[in-house]
């Protein structure tokens, strides 16, 4: 995707653009593109991006391990501020304390707005923070289990062998 030029969003048709998507995002390993639409809408002071993608990541269980495939769909929208001084470096303490009305994503009125980028991370953000296969996942569990009857995790085998060596 092209970077878009914010002052000629003030050109377009009712200050608005709208461009389809369908491709591979650089550093997000996919399956499939990401296909969906993004738009982007110029007020003045502030622009407003919202998009709807999908695409089909592979992702690993936490319990068991096993790789399992997951519908990772975006449906959002977000407003970014259009400010002068956003691409000025300013020499900031290395600690310092920010008021909430401080965290806000600033551009340049002028500047480039890449919405590869902006994709990216909203497709991130969408990732299952609780990555399981199915909800009833076991985990991992060995196939035989231990004299008292209980599923012996795998993971445990090696010890366990070593302590049935060991004298009573």
């Amino acid at each position: 995707m092209d970077a878009i030029f914010i002052p000629q969003l003030t050109k377009a048709l009712e200050r608005t653009e709208e461009i389809p998507v369908k491709e591979f995002l650089p550093g997000l390993e996919t399956l499939t593109p990401v296909r969906g639409r993004l738009r982007f809408e110029h007020h003045g002071n502030y622009l407003e991006v919202s998009g709807q993608a999908e695409t089909i990541v592979t992702c690993t269980c936490n319990r068991c391990l096993q790789q399992y495939n997951h519908r990772l769909m975006v449906n959002t929208k977000e407003v970014i501020w259009l400010d002068a001084t956003a691409d000025q470096i300013q020499d900031l303490p290395l600690e310092r304390e920010v008021v909430m009305e401080d965290l806000v994503e600033t551009l340049s009125p002028d500047g480039y707005f890449y919405p590869s980028e902006w994709l990216y991370e909203q497709m991130c953000l969408a990732l299952p923070q609780r990555q399981l296969c199915n909800l009833n996942c076991p985990g991992i569990l060995a196939d035989d289990a231990d004299a008292s009857g209980e599923p012996v995790d795998s993971r445990w085998a090696s010890l366990e062998a070593l302590k049935k060596k060991l004298p009573g």
